[in-house]
């Protein structure tokens, strides 16, 4: 991070310390979550967890190491909801935290190796919630409060245990993004669309935008397309690249204590200042390789099967990220496990897009990979902007796979998100880079 100059600084003393604090919290948190209420969740220590905290002696004359003297002892998960607004309640009531979840992730902080794991749980998972019955797992919050929503998660993700939550209302994100001068980021096509419900409007045009807190809640909650809560879920996961580059600039520490007071307004979590000292100090440690996203597997419901709309978890899938991503029987894989893993590198199914400017790329690259061997590929439309270098994205969790195909493209940036194709193991995001003579034929 940036030191932030004299200029910027407050004066010295505890204000200087709390001020600190603070730069780190805010810009550390900011790697531990992901949409509309995770985006939020980035600004308040959002790393709710129960781990024991061990204090660490700070090294002679070393301040960071005098401010943040505690450090995360174990892995901890953490269950981050961003919430809808209730309307006609006011913002200093704890009832703007009781609406349904119009986000939800699950986190994990690992110290073990320094790495963030985010799984995005789309709301309108069909879940069976104690006590209520078969229904959406965005309506355990305001059913039974973190509480509920907690237990519903862990039961449905293979009993997890969750150690803390963060409930984050989204007038938060609006006023965040606001104070931070607004966001970057790429529009892909025009969104359209009213939702009465919330009373938002949403009218945004292609292409890149800075868009202010108003636009940038209309990016993130847009789900007037084919993709519906999935493709809002891959637009929050953009949203918050684009929030992650904001907050580490340095003209934003001057507006770190503003930023502050106005999240303590919206957000609700049981996490102690002890376990926030905690967290920065292991988020400093954390490089972007480590940081890693993933979509919940599973497919859309068919009209004939319910009357409601339902995203149907993978059972399969959901063991493998369980397994991967949060080291749940990780140790101790079973035969049944074993026979569940990701397909052989030939056999994945790869989505690939064009995003060259250059035509018909995307059909060379095919053609490459179909030479090689591989016998699952499909093409997409083109991307709507040009990008200097190849993605390759890990839609399904498939990191292994990810790096096995870099490999043999020879080129490319693995991206740990769901921001691909969501029929694809992998997408390949062609950019300029790729000229079809770098590549390496698989051993």
């Amino acid at each position: 991070m940036t030191k932030p100059s004299s200029s910027a600084r407050p004066s010295p003393g505890k204000t200087l310390t709390r001020w600190l604090f603070w730069s780190f919290a805010f810009v550390i948190t900011t790697t531990v979550s992901a949409s509309v209420g995770a985006t939020l969740a980035l600004l308040t220590p959002l790393s709710p967890m129960i781990a024991p905290w061990e204090q660490e002696r700070p090294a002679k004359n070393d301040m960071w190491s005098s401010i943040l003297q505690y450090r995360v002892s174990r892995p901890v998960n953490i269950l981050v909801m961003g919430v809808d607004r209730v309307l006609n309640v006011p913002d200093n009531s704890p009832e703007i935290f009781a609406g349904r979840s119009d986000t939800m992730l699950l986190v994990r902080v690992d110290p073990n190796d320094n790495s963030v794991s985010l799984l995005s749980i789309p709301r309108d998972t069909q879940v069976d919630i104690p006590g209520i019955g078969i229904t959406k797992i965005n309506d355990a919050n305001p059913s039974g409060g973190p509480a509920l929503a907690a237990r519903t998660v862990s039961r449905t993700l293979n009993n997890v245990p969750i150690d803390r939550y963060v409930r984050v209302s989204t007038q938060a994100f609006r006023e965040l993004v606001d104070l931070l001068g607004g966001v970057d980021v790429f529009v892909p096509y025009p969104m359209v669309y009213v939702d009465q419900t919330q009373k938002l409007k949403i009218n945004l045009a292609q292409g890149w935008q800075t868009l202010n807190g108003d636009q940038a809640e209309q990016f993130a909650r847009f789900r007037k397309d084919a993709l519906g809560d999935i493709g809002r879920v891959q637009r929050q996961q953009a949203l918050l690249k684009a929030l992650r580059e904001r907050l580490t600039s340095p003209t934003v520490l001057p507006k770190l204590p503003q930023i502050v007071r106005v999240m303590q307004k919206y957000v609700d979590t049981n996490l102690s200042l002890e376990e926030m000292l905690a967290l920065v100090n292991s988020g400093l440690k954390l490089d972007q390789e480590h940081f890693k996203q993933v979509l919940l597997p599973g497919r859309f419901s068919t009209p004939d099967e319910y009357v409601a709309s339902y995203w149907i978890m993978d059972p399969l899938g959901r063991d493998r990220i369980m397994r991967d991503y949060f080291k749940l029987g990780s140790a101790y894989a079973t035969a049944n496990e074993a026979t569940n893993a990701y397909p052989p590198l030939k056999d994945l199914r790869i989505a690939i897009q064009n995003a060259s400017g250059r035509p018909q790329l995307s059909r060379q690259v095919e053609q490459y990979l179909a030479a090689q061997g591989f016998n699952n590929l499909y093409l997409l439309p083109d991307w709507t902007d040009q990008q200097r270098q190849t993605q390759i994205i890990v839609q399904q969790g498939d990191l292994e796979g990810a790096m096995a195909l870099k490999k043999v493209l020879g080129v490319g940036a693995i991206d740990a998100a769901s921001v691909g194709d969501l029929e694809s193991d992998l997408t390949i995001r062609v950019g300029k880079d790729w000229t079809g003579t770098l590549a390496q034929p698989i051993q």
